[in-house]
């Protein structure tokens, strides 16, 4: 089965910031990030092999969410001041590799995300979304996986159908009802008030999902029942809030995706400019077309040791 990696650019971008030391180009541009960006991209390249690769970032303008819940994510840290200006280096490096990447006023990469992951399924080809953020959970399927840093950016761990349930004891799409339950400090919203992980989770186990709960508000102790039908609006307003949308306004074009179309000398050339050197001799080691060619004994090892990450 062909292989679509769509990268979490933002989540990426911060993780790689957060968890490497501070770099410059000698002319004093900060590029911590971006080097630790392709340093996991090529990585990513090296071990998975897949056809096709995607980056999908936020953009900068308030989305959907924001006119929905006008607290929606206030309480978000500023970008640093050294982080802004590598946002565009990526962009730049991105494009000089001929890497497709995308980004829409008014959405989330979440959402793009959603979106191409639907696409791809029904083209019938294996997804690994690369993330740290957990909200991508709920998109996990039997074509749908995500790989998520553990440990700054080296550790990793996929996260299918099954390893979802055994670490979190909820389905993939029961990510949206626990978080209707219990909202989200970091998005900075409300769910039901007093209910916590742990009564969520135990909801969900008995009653499934969110609005087969409030269908069987009446059998719920008082204490928690009262609860949920206080919230009531509050938890439907949570729910949509936490539900990526498919149906971004994003087309997925395999033709530009190809891996084996990335620009080698044009990654080159971004190295060499923002002085990774080290970075440099790993593109050689790029078999750009091979992912497409490789014989069904390589495709098999290939998706055991994607088994075992």
């Amino acid at each position: 089965m062909e292989k679509l990696v769509i990268i979490d650019g933002n989540a990426i971008v911060h993780r790689a910031y957060h968890a490497l030391p501070p770099m410059n180009t000698k002319s004093g541009k900060p590029t911590n990030a971006v080097y630790g960006f392709f340093s996991m991209l090529l990585k990513l390249l090296a071990d998975l092999k897949p056809e096709y690769l995607i980056v999908c970032f936020d953009r900068p303008k308030p989305t959907f969410r924001k006119q929905m819940y006008v607290g929606y994510q206030a309480k978000r840290p500023k970008m640093s001041d050294d982080l802004v200006p590598q946002i565009d280096l990526l962009h730049k490096a991105l494009d000089k590799a001929k890497i497709a990447h995308f980004e829409i006023d008014g959405y989330e990469a979440d959402d793009l995300i959603g979106t191409i992951s639907r696409q791809s399924g029904e083209k019938k080809l294996q997804t690994i979304i690369v993330t740290g953020d957990r909200d991508l959970l709920q998109l996990v399927n039997h074509r749908v996986w995500v790989l998520a840093p553990v440990l700054g950016i080296t550790k990793m761990v996929l996260y299918d159908e099954e390893k979802v349930k055994e670490k979190y004891g909820l389905r993939p799409s029961q990510f949206i009802d626990y978080k209707a339950l219990v909202g989200d400090a970091s998005d900075n919203y409300p769910g039901v008030s007093g209910i916590g992980p742990k009564t969520a989770s135990e909801l969900l186990k008995k009653y499934d999902n969110f609005e087969n709960l409030y269908k069987h508000i009446s059998e719920l102790p008082e204490n928690v029942g009262s609860r949920l039908a206080v919230d009531a609006e509050q938890a439907a307003l949570a729910k949509k809030l936490a539900t990526i949308v498919t149906d971004a306004p994003v087309k997925m074009e395999l033709e530009k995706a190809k891996t084996e179309e990335i620009d080698k000398k044009g990654l080159l050339s971004e190295f060499q400019e923002l002085g990774f050197k080290s970075l440099i001799g790993r593109i050689s080691n790029l078999d750009n077309g091979q992912s497409v060619n490789r014989s069904q004994e390589e495709k098999k090892n290939n998706d055991k040791q994607l088994e075992l990450l």
